[in-house]
């Protein structure tokens, strides 16, 4: 509790140093932020539409990170995900299987997911090739392999622009109101975080995950196979940050574009980490992003700043909280070489 008050004590202070630097009246900007993020339905469902696959990469950069396999590819493992709904979605496109059809194509973004996470996965376990690194240039290639797609083998048929086919409404994730882009999708990534936080503290391998990534010796000693433990987890993870492409597919767009990306799976890496690594944490730091993403917007408009301002935010916020867990954790050495 008393971490969570000092969580989010830091945030606000890391919105007014933001607004200080920007030059943005401290009033005015928290009324624009609130408006934007709080301010009438339409704001709230905008939050919570931005949250969702924010969510949804930050647990899957949650499983793999608790199980010391450092995943940086979530960006790249979404897009995957998308291409593979979109390759299905145009497969099933006249075939009337309405939701059916929407729940084969999130099954293929999964899919799609967990094959780009476990193209790193095997590199590192047969060639030793650095987890890091492989999951960032990974990034880049699925971008690229995304444009490829669109721009030849899924793209519309008759269309000249780098577009794939309009999923029909009936394969679409169902809409809660017609005045709003709030989709089916949130209550997708609200179980998927807590049956991810149920198997991270529940079941034994979850407890096997926890223990590998906190003490890799201990795991050993203990002969835990590490190297399956991890395998397993950077598949988990994949798996979830590409559902979160699928679902963004699924529920906003319905169609791939070049402009598709938006940067979702970067922005799971900070907003798992404001989480502590802990899928119900995780939670509210997404719909924190989400808000704050829906509010950028907003102040953007009345303020002359742009939507980078959220970026700094971010950036900010994950620097200053690394910078005061580790000033923590030499504080808590320092008491127990005394003691």
């Amino acid at each position: 509790m008393k971490q969570f008050a000092l969580t989010v004590l830091f945030l606000v202070g890391v919105l007014v140093l933001s607004f200080l630097v920007f030059g943005v009246p401290l009033g005015e900007g928290a009324k624009l932020l609130a408006e934007g993020a709080f301010g009438d339905k339409v704001a709230v469902s905008q939050s919570v539409v931005r949250a969702t696959p924010v969510l949804l990469t930050a647990i899957g950069i949650t499983v793999a990170w608790r199980a010391g396999a450092f995943n940086i590819g979530g960006e790249g493992q979404l897009l995957i995900g998308a291409l593979f709904a979109a390759t299905v979605g145009k497969a099933i496109l006249n075939s009337g299987l309405g939701f059916l059809g929407c729940l084969l194509m999130l099954l293929a973004a999964a899919i799609g997911g967990a094959v780009w996470s476990g193209l790193a996965a095997v590199l590192y376990l047969k060639r030793g090739v650095d987890l890091v690194i492989s999951t960032i240039l990974l990034n880049f290639i699925g971008d690229k392999l995304l444009l490829y797609f669109i721009e030849g083998p899924i793209r519309k048929a008759g269309q000249t622009a780098p577009l794939t086919d309009q999923i029909p409404d009936a394969m679409m994730l169902p809409k809660f109101s017609r005045q709003s882009d709030l989709h089916l999708g949130i209550f997708f990534a609200l179980m998927v975080a807590l049956a991810v936080g149920y198997w991270m503290f529940r079941t034994k391998s979850g407890y096997f995950a926890r223990i590998v990534g906190a003490n890799p010796r201990f795991a050993r000693v203990n002969r835990i196979d590490a190297d399956r433990v991890k395998f397993r987890a950077m598949i988990l993870s994949g798996a979830i940050c590409g559902l979160a492409g699928g679902i963004q597919f699924l529920g906003i767009n319905g169609q791939l574009a070049s402009s598709f990306s938006q940067q979702y799976g970067f922005l799971g890496i900070p907003v798992a980490l404001v989480g502590a690594l802990n899928p119900f944490a995780v939670i509210p730091s997404a719909l924190f992003f989400g808000g704050l993403f829906a509010a950028t917007s907003n102040l953007s408009r009345f303020g002359g700043i742009g939507n980078y301002f959220v970026y700094v935010i971010q950036a900010g916020t994950v620097i200053g909280l690394l910078l005061f867990r580790a000033v923590s954790e030499r504080r808590i050495a320092a008491k127990g070489e005394a003691a």
